[in-house]
């Protein structure tokens, strides 16, 4: 296992401008128990290996994946794909272009047996690419962790971003409200996470907040949120990255005890300098893809 601190260099604090070859933009739906996901991707012509993104609590995959800023190069997506890799992000139930079920409602289990059945579907869809890497940011890196623990050997490696969770947590259940509140999400929501300063532009930021809200207007509402206490590191058998920005508020406390606890000897740890909850759209971009990268290459599909 191994701690690494990812310094930014000078030559990618200003990110480049996308390439003008990145590859489309596809969408994708796949049903699972009758219901309609959407998966948007965009693949390298030849995959060398194959990444699902999974989004976080409040906003849904196309904000946080493949972010648009004119001048700017801002997607995840497209910059694996430009390093030869076939990218999808899913957008959760009751997110982005994926409708609520009939519930109106996601849990924790719910989001993890949706995360299962889309990693079949990729694998059956480019299975030269080999098992897929499972990434999650913030409430996905939970998800992702429940998938690694039930189906391990549906994915050839973990990516834990933004960790959220104190594994020395314990969720009591509580009484769930008779609907869903259905909030409306604002302004002041969408730039939350941008606190590091001189590691973005206002142009992001207003890119970002501008597709946060158009593709998610209303929270989506979670239930049984007791499902999280199903997490538990030692059952991670995975090869596991776990990275997280420098000025991430997230208790650093917690993560340790993530780390140490993991189950599978294959893990490392990375800083991202100078990045926040958002590293993954900020300057500090290009070091949190060669972290992933670098992780991934080095171990066997």
């Amino acid at each position: 296992m191994s701690i690494i601190r990812a310094s930014l260099l000078l030559g990618v604090l200003c990110a480049p401008a996308l390439p003008s070859q990145a590859p489309p933009l596809e969408r994708f739906t796949v049903t699972v128990d009758g219901h309609p996901l959407a998966l948007w991707a965009r693949r390298a012509a030849q995959p060398k290996g194959v990444i699902l993104l999974l989004h976080g609590r409040t906003w849904s995959a196309r904000p946080d994946f493949d972010l648009q800023v004119p001048g700017e190069s801002r997607s995840v997506l497209a910059a694996l794909a430009a390093r030869g890799y076939a990218a999808y992000a899913l957008d959760a139930r009751g997110y982005g272009a994926t409708p609520r079920d009939r519930t109106g409602w996601l849990t924790p289990q719910r989001a993890a047996d949706d995360v299962a059945a889309v990693l079949a579907w990729i694998a059956a869809s480019q299975p030269a690419a080999g098992r897929p890497v499972l990434l999650g940011w913030s409430y996905g890196s939970m998800v992702a962790q429940l998938v690694a623990q039930a189906h391990p050997d549906a994915i050839s490696a973990l990516i834990l971003y933004g960790y959220p969770f104190d594994p020395a947590e314990h969720i009591a259940p509580q009484s769930d409200p008779p609907r869903p509140a259905r909030e409306r999400t604002t302004v002041a929501d969408a730039r939350s996470d941008f606190v590091s300063p001189g590691v973005t532009s206002a142009r992001m930021v207003s890119a970002y907040v501008t597709a946060a809200l158009g593709s998610d207007s209303v929270r989506t509402d979670w239930r049984a949120l007791e499902q999280w206490n199903r997490l538990n590191p030692a059952r991670v058998r995975v090869p596991t990255l776990v990275l997280q920005g420098e000025r991430d508020p997230l208790p650093r406390a917690a993560l340790q005890r993530l780390f140490t606890r993991l189950g599978t000897p294959d893990k490392q740890r990375v800083t991202l300098m100078g990045g926040d909850h958002a590293a993954l759209l900020e300057d500090t971009k290009p070091s949190f893809i060669e972290a992933v990268v670098g992780f991934i290459g080095k171990r066997p599909r």
